[in-house]
């Protein structure tokens, strides 16, 4: 089959995480013979800060990285759809894409004998439920998260949402040997954001990395100034920006990380982990998180990775797990288990195939 597929970047994963999915899912696709083409925006936000802040080289990397992956620019103001989507059999069109876009793609599937969607991994649903557009004319929506497909329904949106939930991509996603230079005890890598998860940062990994005196790293970006300051004086060290394709790498030089949802996805849409939590049990690094609910049973908390209430709790478990090798392991073995049981890209392309056969 002919996938096109419209993101809002396949290139730069600055503060774009959806990019680390589409990578795993485009090739995945490519490798059982289809063909698959993924377009992004000229001057897309994530690429053009990309670039502002690290120049050409992480372009090259990743071109490196995925020689089998290529990204079309386009200028949403004068493409042309009907010759884009000449031989498209299926077209999925990211929630990152703006709403008069969108509108556009279901007038052309009026015209055209194709299956179109719409992806949705955001919290857009419940946080700016405005920005939804009309997707009257799509064949579904797949959203990352039963909640999600809730929204849709009870919304009007579409009576078609199939759930459709992130994995980790494990051609690039596996445990590494273990590194001892330049080690520590604990990775977090993630972007602080717009304040959604700035009092639960302070309560699940700043206070318990001060009050354990841990030798501890922070990767990401957008944290302004007093974030840094707090980092600091907490005594975790910001390494800033960092490519998704060397993650893994990252881990293999620490003996845990921590899980800490933003607030939208922990109150309002419950059973939505994000792709972080997929790829660190990919890589076999113990993983403690921040409270969310499990409620589709994704995992198997206490067994796959531990689950703190509260600062209190997350000090003492970490706190255990930074002196006990034995705990270490036995989370690490069970998250990888799941893992590769349920939540690869090879999973998710199986259920997309499916859901298209079914339409």
């Amino acid at each position: 089959m002919r996938f096109v597929m419209f993101y809002h970047s396949l290139v730069s994963d600055w503060n774009h995480g959806n990019a680390h999915f589409l990578r795993g899912i485009a090739s995945e696709l490519l490798a059982r013979g289809h063909d698959v083409q993924v377009y992004e925006p000229r001057d897309g936000w994530s690429y053009r800060n990309l670039i502002a802040g690290h120049g050409e080289q992480p372009v090259r990397d990743f071109e490196t990285a995925y020689p089998h992956l290529r990204s079309h620019r386009y200028d949403p103001d004068s493409m042309d759809l009907d010759s884009i989507l000449d031989g498209a059999d299926v077209v999925i069109v990211h929630e990152w894409n703006p709403a008069h876009l969108v509108a556009r793609f279901g007038e052309h599937r009026r015209r055209r004998n194709y299956r179109l969607y719409f992806h949705d991994t955001h919290h857009r649903s419940v946080s700016d439920p405005d920005s939804i557009g009309n997707l009257r004319d799509f064949d579904g929506v797949l959203a990352y998260g039963e909640s999600l497909c809730r929204r849709y329904e009870e919304n009007g949106w579409s009576s078609r949402a199939r759930v459709w939930h992130e994995a980790a991509d494990t051609c690039v996603f596996y445990p590494r040997q273990r590194q001892s230079e330049g080690s520590g005890e604990l990775v977090w890598i993630g972007n602080w954001g717009d304040d959604e998860r700035t009092r639960e940062l302070h309560e699940f990994l700043l206070c318990p990395v001060r009050s354990l005196q841990l030798r501890a790293v922070v990767h990401g970006v957008r944290y302004p100034e007093t974030a840094l300051r707090d980092l600091s004086e907490a005594g975790l060290h910001y390494a800033g920006w960092v490519a998704n394709l060397r993650v893994p790498e990252i881990f293999a030089q620490f003996d845990m990380t921590v899980h800490i949802p933003r607030g939208p996805y922990r109150d309002q849409l419950p059973g939505v982990p994000t792709i972080r939590v997929f790829e660190a049990l990919a890589c076999g690094i113990p993983l403690v998180s921040a409270p969310w609910d499990d409620c589709e049973h994704l995992f198997e908390p206490g067994k796959d990775f531990l689950v703190a209430r509260d600062t209190r709790e997350m000090t003492a478990m970490l706190g255990e797990l930074a002196k006990n090798e034995k705990l270490r392991a036995c989370l690490a073995a069970n998250g990888l288990a799941a893992i590769q049981a349920r939540h690869t890209c090879r999973h998710r392309v199986d259920e997309l195939l499916n859901i298209v056969r079914k339409a």
